[in-house]
């Protein structure tokens, strides 16, 4: 594996590469303390074999530059990351996204339906993110700088009870890792990911609500959505829905599974990524 930061819009975007074949992004999830290795441990070298593998650090996480535009969080990403397949002369990708990532994936689907092959989504953000009171898990992730600020068993607390279906298959250093960059002082004083607020927030939210957006019904992307049963951060309703209007989009639900497929059912979905992604 190598690993370059790359200018993107005058912004540094650190990204992590192994493999050779067509291209693939690696987009991680929003929680504390997270970074596209770390989200994708046990599926990079798999997916290598087959494909050319691309991981970035989402701005604001990792080694990324900190800051992201929090009147339109996932129109920010998508452009970053479009930015970062013009620096690296990728023409069309395919986009694996989870979560944050998986909102960043369809936002740009949306925008640039061109740049994009085909997408695999788990456990998507922006999902009916208006419709309802928000999950248990996100009210502890959107909580998590909030109160007394970040401590290791805030975030012990989320990723073994409400990331994953199993947390005492968690080891300890994946909770010190991730709690070291959650406490990086320039993401503390600018969460990445936190509740819309000011004159503007209602606008921000409905921008972050995809099932709102009328290109999703036309959107040609062939899509894969895995989707574990039991995730508490994001409603496993929203596959369904997605399935419902998108024209080419599958859908994998799985049992005793959380918010982190590709890590807690790391066999099963390297295999079903790499046969939908053509290998």
């Amino acid at each position: 594996m190598t690993t370059t930061t790359y200018q993107v819009n005058g912004k540094d975007i650190f990204v992590a590469e192994a493999g050779e074949g067509p291209t693939v992004l690696l987009l991680h999830g929003g929680g504390p303390g997270a970074s596209g290795v770390s989200n994708y441990s046990r599926n990079i070298d798999e997916l290598a074999k087959h494909f050319r593998v691309v991981v970035p650090d989402l701005p604001g996480y990792g080694r990324s530059t900190k800051g992201i535009d929090q009147n339109d969080p996932f129109g920010y990403l998508a452009d970053s990351i479009r930015g970062l397949l013009d620096r690296l002369d990728i023409e069309r990708a395919h986009l694996v996204g989870n979560s944050y990532g998986g909102a960043c994936a369809l936002r740009l689907a949306l925008d640039t339906p061109e740049r994009v092959d085909r997408m695999v989504l788990m456990g998507p953000g922006g999902i009916g993110t208006t419709r309802g009171l928000p999950t248990p898990g996100l009210q502890n992730l959107l909580s998590y700088y909030g109160g007394s600020g970040p401590s290791r068993d805030k975030l012990a607390t989320f990723i073994r009870e409400y990331l994953v279906f199993d947390g005492s298959a968690v080891p300890e250093e994946m909770v010190d890792t991730r709690y070291e960059s959650s406490i990086d002082p320039d993401v503390v004083a600018d969460p990445p990911l936190r509740r819309p607020s000011g004159p503007h927030a209602l606008r921000t939210l409905w921008r972050m609500d995809f099932t709102r957006d009328k290109r999703l019904s036309t959107l040609q992307t062939p899509t894969l959505v895995v989707w574990g049963a039991r995730d508490k951060v994001n409603k496993p309703s929203g596959g369904r829905m997605l399935v419902e209007t998108m024209p080419h989009c599958e859908l994998v639900v799985t049992s005793e599974t959380g918010h982190w497929v590709q890590w807690e059912r790391a066999d099963l979905f390297n295999e079903i990524t790499r046969r939908f992604l053509g290998a």
